[in-house]
């Protein structure tokens, strides 16, 4: 039997908050902004009519098309119109090269029309993860990546896995002295049983591709494939270091796929309702007292009934050799003394228990006990009705006097509706998939994800009232989820921003940043401590730090498609051109 998922929190360190907090000065100072022009352009692959869904919108008309190497800071790649992986390494601005080749996809890519953006994901030091965008997956070793040398990328691993998917993340890890590359796959897919939603349901698949043991060959197998199935595209997933699990935060609950004999076995439970059993016993209930109701077939007197009350108990039992019909703890405490039992005129027992508190609603009669059948009394419902019936209205407006209705949702700001109040943060077991952790988020919104250290999982962000907080999972730790970092005010400041498209910060944490559709980009400084004295006006006391923000405007007009942070650069792409904005000034 499947343990429960253990119901977790996220514990935040009041130490990393600032009650005082002041805002955001503007700072009109220049940002250096280079750029590189691209010799092809992006593969950027628009949503096709048939991909016309929020999930996805999500899933691929949102995807980031500029890739940063955690591992070697300030190397960011691209998968251009013909094919090749580019790498841009910077050292130095002023002395900008070429995006350079490092691999290139087979030339009849190009051509396919079912196909997705290719995607790339750094398992490693040595190793990447890439899928063309038509269903096959490249596992990749390219030796050291940073030193400037041309590296050669040798795919060791190449197989067709049908569907086309993007690659959301990679791990490489070592059990029992055997190299395995763990992979995490999406997919938006029809779903015909699906009538009532979308049509489509998302696919989770986690890949594990494991080094084969023969010595004579030095390939790689899957070794497993897992599948995960939900009804949104989640905001983040990833998989834990050693490869012992999976952490998803997503809207809609994700669950294993089942397989035939699963699906059997549930086809079989879900038979038609006419092979379903009649309840033993039927039961309803007021503010005062509980009715059961058992039909009975055949003569039975009173002789042959035996019904025993207790505070907590009720145990009823029929005829020779008097085996308890129904026995067990009953839900709340009833007055034993005075609840009552007779045989109606129809033949039918009629028990009635009072309740020792009323006006509390059982949820059920005998605690675990499934042989019942609740019953509504048709009067209670009709006076429940009457006391809602003040909240509903059939018209839009029930008072025409008044030019609004009571509560009207375009005078609240963008930033008090949460429209995602049921998104969680689950923890998923490596080998059975069960649920083991479960964080209700609640109103925590989930904004981006970041990279702090490459050996650990990528961190989420969260909004948590006006600020934006940082957290670092810990998959081998008793609280899992470390706050590392607050971004102050973020929460607040990015709701205003309706054009927003990508949000990233440093590794260090030393700034976020948020990128629009077109154009625009801001940056929000940590605050620093000030070198001259700054007093506020309004209060007359003295200031002591100041958190700026930037604003970058590029020099295009074409959409942005890649946004990355490193901790003194920023990188934005567009279809022709990468620029490369300096963040890191000792003046800033």
């Amino acid at each position: 039997m499947e343990e429960a998922a253990a119901n977790c929190s996220l514990h935040v360190k009041r130490l990393l908050l600032d009650p005082k907090f002041e805002g955001y000065k503007l700072s009109l100072g220049p940002l250096a902004c280079y750029q590189v022009g691209l010799d092809s352009p992006v593969a950027e692959v628009k949503l096709r009519d048939d991909q016309y869904t929020l999930e996805h919108m999500r899933a691929f008309g949102m995807y980031n098309y500029l890739h940063l190497d955690p591992w070697y800071q300030d190397n960011v790649y691209y998968i251009d119109q013909l094919g090749r992986v580019m790498n841009l390494s910077i050292t130095l601005e002023t002395a900008l090269k070429k995006p350079r080749e490092v691999f290139r996809l087979p030339a009849d890519l190009i051509a396919c029309d079912n196909r997705l953006c290719a995607s790339i994901h750094f398992s490693s030091s040595t190793w990447v993860t890439l899928s063309d965008g038509t269903g096959r997956l490249y596992l990749i070793r390219t030796g050291k990546r940073g030193d400037g040398s041309c590296e050669k990328w040798e795919i060791l691993f190449n197989e067709d896995f049908g569907n086309p998917f993007i690659v959301l993340h990679s791990i490489s890890f070592l059990k029992l002295d055997t190299h395995s590359i763990g992979a995490l796959l999406l997919r938006v897919e029809k779903d015909e049983s699906d009538t009532q939603g979308s049509g489509f349901h998302v696919s989770l698949e986690w890949v594990t591709i494991t080094k084969t043991t023969k010595e004579s060959d030095q390939g790689y197998d899957i070794s497993k494939r897992q599948v995960l199935q939900g009804k949104s595209v989640p905001h983040y997933a990833a998989l834990e270091p050693n490869g012992s699990g999976l952490m998803v935060i997503s809207y809609k609950p994700y669950a294993p796929t089942q397989n035939d004999e699963n699906k059997h076995d549930q086809k079989e439970k879900e038979k038609p309702e006419e092979n379903k059993k009649e309840p033993l016993y039927y039961w309803q209930q007021t503010e005062e007292d509980l009715t059961l109701t058992f039909p009975l077939r055949g003569g039975f007197t009173k002789e042959d009934i035996h019904v025993q009350f207790s505070p907590d108990h009720l145990s009823v039992a029929l005829k020779d050799p008097l085996l308890p019909v129904l026995e067990g703890t009953l839900f709340s405490a009833i007055d034993h003394e005075n609840s009552t039992w007779i045989i109606s005129e129809n033949n039918s027992l009629e028990i009635s228990l009072i309740k020792k508190e009323e006006g509390h609603s059982w949820p059920e009669l005998i605690v675990g006990d499934s042989q019942g059948e609740f019953v509504t009394d048709p009067a209670k419902c009709a006076a429940v009705a009457e006391q809602l019936m003040h909240l509903t209205s059939d018209e839009m407006n029930p008072d025409p006097s008044k030019e609004n209705p009571p509560c009207n949702a375009q005078e609240l700001e963008e930033c008090d509706i949460f429209l995602e109040d049921s998104t969680t943060l689950c923890r998923f077991d490596g080998n059975s998939l069960n649920v083991t952790h479960v964080v209700n988020l609640g109103s925590n919104q989930y904004l981006f994800s970041a990279v702090v250290d490459p050996k650990e999982m990528p961190c989420f962000c969260l909004r948590h009232d006006v600020d934006a907080l940082l957290w670092q999972p810990h998959p081998d730790q008793e609280d899992k989820w470390e706050h590392i970092s607050t971004f102050n005010a973020l929460g607040y400041v990015q709701a205003s921003k309706q054009d927003k498209k990508f949000m990233a910060c440093a590794p260090d944490q030393s700034y976020a940043a948020l990128c629009e559709c077109l154009r625009r980009v801001f940056i929000y400084r940590q605050p620093t401590a000030l070198s001259t004295v700054l007093y506020n006006r309004k209060e007359g006391r003295q200031v002591g730090q100041l958190a700026k923000q930037l604003v970058a405007t590029l020099e295009t007009h074409d959409p942005v498609l890649g946004f990355q942070a490193t901790n003194e650069r920023l990188f934005v792409l567009t279809a022709k051109v990468l620029f490369i904005i300096k963040v890191s000034s000792e003046n800033q």
